[in-house]
């Protein structure tokens, strides 16, 4: 095996039993360091110290790692290229930020006819957002809604995580009760954006309860002429 003593010197190449001695002598543990290694390589350390400085190291990444949140933009098959092109943008923030989207494409009455159309639509959004997203779900139909699933790459996630890790350390330099502080702009930021999200999926709500109106006023004048051509 290869021996690293407890100042990281190596030792060189030398057997077991040798290593085993040194370590005793020494009063530190011989660990496995690299077993698929040629040839295996250990060290000689305090193995409970080893452990605590590990789990200590494992639990901070967790606690700087960017948690990704799902976030749902809703479409219709009627929405205009420039309303697609504005939440497609949106939905890049989100990627960005290492969040995953879920574009959902809800249809209504006669709509249901025209699956491909919203299927045209989702596939525009994924090549406008192929460099920096992958599709984990194609378009899948769910009832009435055709959805579509996209997860930031892994060179995105990694940046995101690393920014996220990057605002941590420089909150932790400042007073907490400056209000300029780096993350609170963010958080505001972020429910901007979420506000400005809820505010458009509003309004395509509005425009598909006129759209509504409208298909009932067409059944109505169908229904009137039918009447009028049985009229004698």
């Amino acid at each position: 095996m290869r021996l690293i003593d407890e100042n990281g010197t190596q030792v060189g190449i030398i057997g077991v039993r040798e290593a085993v001695a040194m370590a005793e002598e020494r009063g530190f543990d011989l660990v496995e360091v690299a077993p698929n290694a040629v040839p295996p390589v250990c060290r000689l350390l305090d193995y409970g110290k080893f452990r605590y400085e590990q789990s200590q190291k494992e639990r901070e990444a967790r606690k700087n790692q960017k948690q990704a949140e799902l976030k749902q933009i809703r479409l219709m098959p009627k929405t205009a290229d420039h309303d697609i092109s504005v939440k497609a943008n949106q939905a890049k923030r989100f990627i960005l930020a290492g969040d995953k989207v879920k574009f959902n494409v809800r249809f209504r009455g006669r709509e249901m006819a025209h699956p491909d159309i919203g299927r045209k639509m989702l596939e525009e959004i994924a090549e406008q957002l192929r460099e920096i997203s992958i599709v984990e779900q194609k378009p899948l139909m769910e009832g009435r809604v055709l959805s579509l699933l996209l997860a930031p790459t892994a060179k995105v996630l990694k940046a995101a995580q690393q920014a996220q890790k990057a605002k941590a350390a420089q909150v932790k330099t400042q007073p907490m009760s400056d209000s300029s502080a780096p993350g609170a702009l963010g958080a505001d930021d972020e429910e901007l954006d979420d506000e400005e999200l809820d505010d458009e999926e509003l309004d395509d709500e509005d425009d598909f309860e006129d759209d509504e109106d409208d298909f009932e006023d067409d059944e109505d004048g169908e229904d009137d002429e039918s009447l009028d051509a049985e009229k004698p």
